[in-house]
């Protein structure tokens, strides 16, 4: 099933299906009840350092893919409900960047495509 990224400032629309915030910090300027999330997973989000030491500097966007991926080998139960979402249908990962091609969305949902790639391999 297809996974999305969005940032949280575009409008919802019905062919997002379920819509996970997927940021340690809550966006600003957003109300809480305005994102009609499914969920806020906090703990997929790469960790307060990682995301500090990147600053959307795109010279470390390399590093920070590695950096990122290898927190979230770390930790697969912060991102097993999204892997198990992306089974049953769309998924759409809300991220607050300006930058659409090089923040931790775009990395989350590769990761995850490869998780659902190697789901497929196995069967």
């Amino acid at each position: 099933m297809p996974i999305r990224v969005k940032r949280v400032y575009e409008p919802a629309d019905p062919s997002d299906g379920e819509r996970y915030l997927v940021e340690r910090l809550w966006p600003r300027g957003v109300r809480r009840d305005a994102l009609q999330l499914t969920a806020w997973l906090r703990d997929v989000a790469p960790s307060d350092a990682l995301r500090r030491w990147y600053g959307h500097d795109p010279a470390k966007w390399p590093e920070f893919q590695q950096r990122y991926r290898a927190e979230l080998l770390a930790n697969p139960s912060a991102w097993q409900p999204l892997l198990e979402a992306a089974r049953r249908g769309v998924v759409t990962l809300l991220f607050s960047a300006r930058d659409t091609e090089r923040n931790s969305a775009v990395v989350l949902r590769a990761f995850l495509e490869e998780q659902l790639s190697a789901d497929l391999t196995a069967r």
